[in-house]
């Protein structure tokens, strides 16, 4: 299926899996709108601020994608998060509601705002995590998130069949060369590093690899899922590390 001529909404597009995505798109000749808090960072072809958390600010920025771009052919939910590796009883309700109000509610927004604008023959993709499907230590409130996202695409495809709308959800385990652990971690770089220690992860364009694959399958076939991890990975908690 060719993408040449497609318009295309990515969240999340200001670094990571989101920038290398909203590159490999406008390689392949699709004009894409990106929407970040760091809307200076954003290489699209537009790009607009956007606060996943915030319902004006998400209805301003598709407001906005639609003047610029009319129709939407797809949406690359990819804004997400994950603070601290702690037990659950050391939890505050900052960090939780930071975690689902972005992870799950972020994503049912922005779903819910653009779908009436999604053509026929459209492509909605969820970035998901290995999270999402088996739980791990010390990042209860961020499986939680990951579980709830998925429960999500599973029930929008049943409501959307019937159309002509195929959906697709992304899990991926460590991903280096995000922020996504920084983040996590809120500005430690020794911790953020460690994460990928000892580890060959995989890279943005890896998981932005599978994208594409996604999107350009024949318009009857639906990738449902897709999950990757880094060799030495089984599952969000084992990892076999090289001794560095």
């Amino acid at each position: 299926m060719e993408l040449a001529g497609k318009t295309a909404i990515v969240t999340g597009a200001s670094s990571g899996i989101g920038a290398s995505t909203v590159r490999r798109l406008r390689e392949a000749g699709v004009r894409v709108v990106g929407g970040a808090r760091r809307v200076e960072r954003i290489a699209a072809d537009v790009a607009l601020p956007l606060d996943v958390m915030d319902e004006e600010s998400c209805a301003a920025f598709v407001e906005g994608a639609i003047t610029e771009l009319g129709r939407v052919d797809i949406l690359f939910n990819n804004a997400g998060l994950a603070l601290g590796r702690y037990p659950f009883s050391e939890s505050t309700p900052e960090d939780e509601e930071i975690v689902l109000h972005t992870n799950v509610d972020g994503v049912l927004r922005m779903t819910r705002l653009c779908l009436p604008h999604i053509r026929d023959g459209g492509h909605i993709l969820f970035m998901g995590s290995v999270a999402g499907r088996q739980a791990y230590q010390n990042a209860a409130s961020y499986v939680a998130a990951k579980f709830g996202l998925r429960g999500f695409v599973y029930a929008l495809r049943e409501d959307l069949l019937g159309r002509p709308i195929r959906i697709t959800t992304v899990d991926a385990g460590l991903v280096a060369g995000t922020e996504f652990s920084l983040v996590r971690f809120k500005g430690d770089p020794e911790k953020a590093s460690a994460v990928y220690e000892g580890v060959d992860p995989l890279s943005p364009d890896d998981v932005a690899d599978c994208v594409l694959f996604a999107l350009t399958r024949p318009p009857h076939v639906n990738v449902d899922e897709i999950v990757l991890k880094a060799l030495q990975q089984s599952s969000g908690g084992r990892i076999v590390r090289r001794e560095v």
